[in-house]
């Protein structure tokens, strides 16, 4: 599969829409969140390459397999390699259904067939990229070869992809503002490398993809049931054969070719079969490809932290990229909290004249007065100001300055970069009061927090702080200077909110702190004895955003139950018998879009809206979730929250709130993404709205939020050597401050399917897989996505075999640098967001798949395939020392029940959740010293907290578990379980290498996978 991605047109009604899945792009003016109505479409009939429904087995394994892909109803069609199952008789499909090119036995459509799976929807503006997701194509355009339908624009070339959708019209440029300025693309010849930078007369050859771990240990044949004779064959040689593509190959420059993966058979690509090597994880973290560039310029690129690519050696043709099936895309975390961060004051920001690109590490100084870019190719004029370093205190140097050796470097942004001086930081609370919030606790927990956390708000002189509190009204708090005490104004007529004073609502916190003080010490006893039931969060919205409209800021939103009346209530949509049909799981739409209409005006006046959800009841968050979503906020759940009854919630509660309210912030932001001439943007996902083609507006941005966008190749890169990215956020600081964070991402072109292999980035690529099929969820059903994310699989791991092997060999072959997609994608479907589970609430559902899409890569993967680890033999050998501290360093395992050693305690890390489990017959002495307990019956069923015992095994425990909370923003709770704890199925769940209702085990996962590509 290749980088497209399906889109979606979200929420309903249709004439708002947002980027994350590649929605239609809109425009609006400074002061409005309008934007141009979407086309429609629908999603065609389906073929999957999911294995057969339940029945005889086909693995011959002696036992019935459920199937991993729920195949929709009257739209099931065989593999064009599956051999031996007949499909049910099917209606004819409709006149826009295209069959698999390969697909045996079935009459195509009269129009070609895409080589690809997914259909979704594509922005007009941008050119999606081909891809193995494809649409129903219009008559003007050529339609692409494909197995999965969907409607394509008209005015664009439709994409060769997997996942494809819905075009919006298209749309005009952005408005004038406080962005990163226009970006058109200029022409030029390529670039060449900076040559003050000499590549290094030799380089490390094998080690040029130094992710990789070492050679893994073959377990004994005993680690897995004997069910195929060829689980015990050799292993498969490492052979493979460069492919060259039908185009012209690109000279590099000898630099570049003496880096050539073509000499021997680097580490990534080593041949693994997955049937026969069970050892597949490393001893440590799994760490990102280093890109195939000269050291010099590798040490400077941007560290994969914050910006990475699913592939780290671009294809020079999409063509190429088709022929790979991997997905091209970026991800990035662009407000990631650093340690170190250049910061350059200037009157005279270097750009490009022709495409705005920031001068970077990558440009190319033709001499002293003049550089190239690397992105438009265009020779600029270096300023006689750029000639002075600062850092050396030295002239004519241009090439030194900290610009031109820092991949990520920050700004502050002179005057041109203001539309009006910089907002003040500006935070509003907005809190239901309910019977059912007061009966929770959360209150007095939110208040005694912000007490705590006045002086740590971010801000400076200028901080201004409200207060909304409703029911079945709206509660303003008059907190002017000079009142004794706060004055509360209730409003009952919700239909037409106004706001009472509005002048006196908002007021400046260094000011006014006594009567904040006294509000939030009173404010939990004032709805103490409350017995209205109702909930008016719609109205209690819009007056927050007409209280923040002139101005910006930030609305953090408290919220227990369903929204029952005023504009905005919803009506319960779950209904629990349902669950047992998950496989078509409904209601992943909003029931209205009041609330992602309200996220699109709050977005243009500069005011985001973040969603704490604290509820045992149905929500509907996926209605609710809007007002955050397209308004660059954040979405926080705790099911089943009570203060008294849950205190594992409630100490995540805390602890997250600190972070929130702590935690840096950027207002009025916009973040633009450049690339390289010839490649463009297909979708956008995170949370934001798409002002542009290639501009997001933020109306808020946090250091916790992540984005990911999908790639295409518009043009052939046969003459370039490398291609580069660059994002730029432009934005206020909570000093007041308007500054501009850019990163700039450098990668090599390269022309074989093994070089692009070699460079696979198995992580980024699951990350952009999940984000896609998250899309492909809402716009077409679950089913679908789980059908394209194994697709992917196939198809990636049938492309290597066919094209980059040179000799076949049995069993399921992989490259070292893959060998853990198959893992990851199985994962993926017993993940909450996407498996099939009875068990399995639509609200935590959809929180799932909301943090699919907007968390950052790292703490993505945990929630996907989290980390186990035995700690019941923890020691110092391979540990890390930091600040004085000794961390242990255990190896993970892998994730299935033959690992539960009734001798053993074991720790996972989910993210989000850490499970401490003890064995039957663990160690007396663990027991005693960790848990200080004298007996395995002893173990409290509700233990969520390690006592401080001052023994060398408590200290190593506590040490790694706190350590493994710090590298996170968020606070992951701890619960110790044994065998009779309530919590036991929650911590087997994650145990994805086991069979579950879900998906197979990864063992039989594994043989549908080889049986679907060997045919």
């Amino acid at each position: 599969m290749s980088s497209g991605g399906f889109a979606s047109q979200n929420g309903a009604g249709g004439s708002y829409t947002n980027g994350p899945s590649q929605n239609p792009v809109g425009v609006y003016s400074s002061n409005h969140g309008l934007m141009a109505p979407p086309l429609t479409g629908f999603m065609n009939s389906l073929t999957t390459k999911g294995p057969p429904p339940p029945g005889p087995n086909p693995y011959s394994t002696g036992r019935h397999q459920p199937s991993p892909v729920a195949p929709p109803p009257h739209s099931y069609s065989q593999h064009p390699q599956q051999p031996g199952v007949m499909p049910p008789p099917v209606a004819p499909p409709p006149s826009g259904y295209s069959q698999h090119p390969q697909q045996q036995g079935l009459t195509p459509a009269p129009i070609a067939p895409p080589p690809s799976s997914w259909s979704g929807v594509t922005p007009s503006p941008v050119a999606p990229p081909p891809s193995s997701w494809s649409g129903v194509t219009p008559a003007p355009v050529a339609p692409p070869p494909s197995s999965w339908s969907g409607v394509t624009p008209t005015p664009v070339a439709p994409p060769h992809s997997s996942w494809s959708g819905v075009t919006s019209a298209p749309v005009a440029p952005p408005p004038v503002g406080n962005h990163t300025g226009p970006g058109p693309s200029g022409t030029g010849t390529p670039p060449v490398f900076q040559n003050t930078m000499q590549p290094p007369a030799a380089l490390q050859h094998a080690g040029l993809y130094q992710a990789q771990p070492a050679q893994m240990i073959r377990p004994p044949a005993s680690s897995y049931p004997p069910l195929q004779p060829a689980y015990h064959s050799p292993s498969a040689p490492a052979l493979y054969t460069q492919v060259q593509p039908s185009g012209g190959a690109a000279q590099l420059s000898p630099s570049l070719a003496a880096m050539s993966l073509q000499s021997q058979t680097p580490e990534a690509l080593r041949v693994v079969n997955l049937l026969q090597e069970r050892n597949l994880l490393p001893s440590g973290a799994v760490t990102p490809p280093t890109p195939c560039l000269p050291q010099d310029l590798q040490k400077i690129n941007c560290c994969p932290e914050v910006f990475r690519c699913t592939l780290t050696s671009i294809p020079q043709t999409q063509a190429l990229l088709n022929k790979a099936k991997l997905p091209l895309g970026l991800l990035l975390h662009p407000f990631k909290d650093l340690s170190q961060l250049p910061v350059v004051t200037s009157s005279n920001i270097v750009r490009c004249r022709s495409c705005r690109t920031y001068i970077n590490p990558f440009v190319t100084f033709v001499d002293a007065r003049r550089w190239k870019c690397n992105l438009c190719h265009r020779v600029n004029d270096v300023p006689e100001e750029f000639m002075y370093n600062p850092v050396s205190r030295s002239y004519g140097a241009p090439h030194k300055r900290p610009e031109v050796q820092n991949a990520t470097i920050e700004f502050i942004a002179p005057s041109e970069y203001m539309l009006r001086p910089p907002q003040p930081a500006v935070y509003l609370f907005v809190l239901d009061v309910s019977h059912n919030a007061v009966e929770t606790g959360y209150l007095d927990v939110v208040c005694q927090s912000l007490l705590e956390n006045l002086d740590s708000l971010p801000g400076d002189s200028r901080t201004k702080i409200g207060f909304i509190t409703f029911d079945s009204t709206i509660h303003f708090y008059n907190l002017q200077e000079g009142l004794s005490q706060p004055q509360m104004l209730v409003v009952s007529d919700i239909d037409d909110v106004f706001l009472p004073t509005p002048d006196s609502l908002l007021v400046n916190l260094s000011e006014c702190r006594e009567l904040v003080q006294d509000l939030l010490a009173g404010l939990p006893q004032m709805f103490s004895g409350t017995m209205e039931t109702q909930s008016g969060l719609g109205p209690a919205l819009q007056a927050g955003f007409k209280l923040l409209s002139p101005t910006g800021g930030r609305i953090s939103v408290f919220q227990t139950q369903l929204p029952t009346v005023g504009i905005g209530a919803l009506k319960p949509r779950e209904e629990p018998s349902q669950r047992a049909h998950a496989k078509e799981v409904q209601h992943l739409n909003p029931a209205t879009d009041f609330y992602k209409k309200l996220a699109l005006d709050c977005s243009g006046h500069h005011v985001a809206v973040d969603l704490f959800l604290l509820s045992a009841q149905y929500c509907d968050l996926s209605t609710l979730g809007c007002i955050s979503r397209y308004s660059a906020g954040s979405v926080y759940y705790y099911p089943s929250y009570h203060r008294q009854r849950s205190p594992a919630q409630t100490e995540r509660f805390q602890r997250d709130l600190k972070r929130y309210l702590t935690r840096k912030i950027g207002f009025e932001a916009v973040m633009r993404i450049r690339c390289t001439k010839g490649l463009s943007i297909h979708t956008f996902h995170g949370n934001f709205f798409v002002r542009s083609t290639d501009l997001l507006s933020l109306a808020n941005v946090n250091p916790d939020a992540g984005f990911a966008v999908q790639m295409s190749i518009e043009e052939n890169l046969l003459d370039l050597q490398a291609v580069s990215f660059q994002a730029a956020l432009l934005y206020t600081s909570s000093k007041g401050e308007r500054r501009i964070r850019v990163h700039t991402l450098c990668l090599p072109v390269v022309n074989s399917l093994s070089d692009i292999f070699a460079g696979a980035d198995v992580q980024a690529i699951t990350a952009l897989l999940a984000s896609m099929a998250v899309d492909r969820s809402v716009t077409a059903s679950l089913g679908d996505a789980r059908d394209a994310l194994i697709n992917a699989a196939i198809d990636s791991l049938s492309s290597y075999r066919s094209s980059v092997l040179s000799v076949q060999q049995p069993g399921l072959l992989a490259p070292a640098c893959l060998r853990l997609l198959p893992l990851y994608i199985l994962a993926l479907l017993k993940h909450r967001a996407f498996r099939t589970s009875a068990s399995t609430r639509l609200d935590e559902r959809v929180f799932s798949m909301f943090q699919l899409k907007s968390q950052p890569l790292p703490f993505l993967m945990l929630t996907v395939h989290p980390g186990l680890y035995r700690v019941d033999d923890l020691s110092d050998k391979g540990a890390l020392y930091v600040s004085e501290r000794t961390i242990p360093q255990p190896r993970a395992l892998q994730l299935s029940v033959e690992k539960l050693s009734r001798d053993a305690a074991l720790l996972m890390d989910c993210g989000t959740v850490l499970y401490l489990w003890i064995g039957r017959n663990c160690n007396p002495v663990f027991l005693t010293q960790v848990l200080g307990v004298e007996s395995y019956a002893a173990v409290p069923l509700n233990m969520d907290q390690l006592p401080e015992l001052d023994t060398a095994e408590s200290s190593r425990i506590r040490a790694l578990i706190d350590w493994l909370r710090e590298r996170r923003p968020f606070h992951p709770v701890l619960h110790v379980i044994r065998d009779e704890s309530p919590l036991k199925a929650d911590f087997l769940q994650y145990l994805i290498e086991d069979l579950s209702e879900s998906a197979l085990s990864y063992y039989e996962f594994l043989l549908h996978l080889q049986q679907q590509i060997c045919k």
